[in-house]
């Protein structure tokens, strides 16, 4: 494992969203910890605009409602979050985010799940 970066604020205003995989026109995302500090979880900010967006997590992950409503479509339900609710999400989980305009803080753990 890499060496752990020290203890730090991290300014909202100063991270910088990129588009997502093959939905960058429905979601960009900004990483505030991850690998390279040298840390088993992973966080960052997530902005949709009119996203559906299917995808099986391959890590767990919790979502933070910050600003909108984000609707998480599973084979059990739908579970759908407005501003402070959390979305608890199993790896493993089979879904679809779906949102009209909203913004949430990520963890996911283990952060680096696509190496694995």
């Amino acid at each position: 494992m890499t060496k752990t970066t020290p203890a730090r604020v991290v300014p909202f205003d100063q991270l910088d969203f990129a588009p997502r995989f093959d939905y960058g026109h429905m979601a960009k995302v900004t990483e505030v910890i991850g690998g390279g500090d040298g840390s088993l979880l992973g966080t960052g900010f997530g902005r949709f605009e009119n996203a559906e967006i299917p995808w099986t997590v391959k890590y767990d992950e919790v979502l933070l409602v910050l600003e909108g409503e984000v609707t998480v479509r599973t084979a059990e339900g739908d579970l759908t979050a407005a501003p402070r609710d959390c979305i608890w999400l199993p790896n493993g989980t089979e879904l679809t985010y779906i949102a009209e305009s909203a913004l949430v803080f990520y963890a996911i753990q283990p952060t680096n799940w696509a190496e694995e």
